[in-house]
């Protein structure tokens, strides 16, 4: 992939919009997004988490660190946390608001989350173990990034506790239900899934698949030993949980990951040689290199180009 670098002064940054607008109408392109992470403010995200906060501690520690490139405007919770304890202490320390919001007949959940998020960019669900509805996702309008454990779609589910039975010894962790599952299946490898948010439970379109496909953009998986237990089984899953929602949210702020359709996602991969079809990039980026140059593809990357390009927006980056 080409990369350049912004310089205002020689190109004005309305005309720098433009141009590429008129790149972008030569793709059939309705819009043209730009942003140049050095200069653009970060994107403004609310976390969504319930009990179970491995995901959400590794988010704030991340962004503490100055790894995670967002800024954090809420956490927002149908578990209500305690004052003395590390994740309230930490927003506390930092001023970053915590909404507990408890669900009842008298009152509509989705409504007051609306109302908390009306002005951020994307929502992260930092294993938020309630469902979010179509009417919610339409009313919001923007993205919505989801982690789920890597045992899809072999143990799907939002209640897989029927499938665990009760004499599990964590009957408070719905992850742990799903490894004891998986554990007691013989499941020699796990991963994690990132994904965006559809109306589908479960069923969401892949951004990042960690499992052992031959469909995968990138790949994190954990094999399963023979000396592992149910303990160090659980563990593993957490861990990978954390690092495929880091990696999703990173790539997604570097606009790197573009929801299609309902069930596709294009990713633009830090390294070509890992995801395949993607060579239109080059070309793109020649082209702009090239001020305009005509170019042609061949008819295998026109039809891919045609697809991803269609009425949509079209993304250059900046480095």
């Amino acid at each position: 992939m080409n990369e350049f670098v912004f310089d205002p002064i020689k190109w004005q940054r309305k005309q720098m919009n433009e141009d590429l607008l008129d790149l972008s109408k030569m793709f059939n392109a309705v819009k043209s997004l730009v942003r140049v992470p050095s200069v653009d403010p970060k994107y403004k995200i609310a976390l969504l988490a319930s009990k179970q906060d491995h995901c959400l501690v590794d988010l704030l520690h991340a962004w503490q660190d100055g790894k995670l490139p967002v800024q954090i405007s809420s956490v927002i919770s149908n578990h209500d946390r305690v004052g003395n304890t590390h994740v309230m202490r930490f927003l506390e320390r930092h001023e970053i608001p915590y909404h507990y919001l408890s669900k009842s007949k008298e009152k509509n959940v989705e409504d007051e989350i609306l109302g908390l998020v009306e002005d951020t960019d994307f929502l992260v669900l930092a294993r938020y173990m309630q469902v979010l509805s179509g009417n919610f996702l339409k009313r919001y309008g923007k993205d919505v990034i989801n982690i789920h454990h890597g045992l899809l779609p072999s143990f799907k589910g939002g209640n897989p506790s029927r499938k665990a039975g009760s004499v599990f010894q964590f009957p408070n962790s719905v992850l742990s239900f799903l490894c004891f599952y998986a554990f007691e299946a013989g499941v020699k490898l796990i991963g994690a899934t990132t994904h965006f948010v559809t109306e589908e439970l479960d069923g969401a379109q892949s951004l990042s698949r960690c499992i052992s496909s031959m469909q995968y953009i990138y790949a994190k998986v954990e094999r399963v030993l023979h000396k592992d237990n149910l303990l160090s089984f659980i563990q593993k899953s957490k861990n990978l949980e954390k690092q495929c929602l880091m990696k999703a949210i990173k790539s997604y702020c570097e606009l790197r990951v573009l929801p299609y359709q309902h069930n596709r996602t294009v990713f633009l991969a830090e390294t070509l040689d890992v995801v395949q079809d993607i060579d239109w990039v080059i070309s793109l980026g020649n082209a702009l290199a090239k001020q305009y140059e005509v170019y042609t593809y061949d008819d295998e990357h026109s039809a891919l180009l045609h697809r991803i390009t269609l009425n949509l927006i079209s993304i250059i980056i900046f480095y």
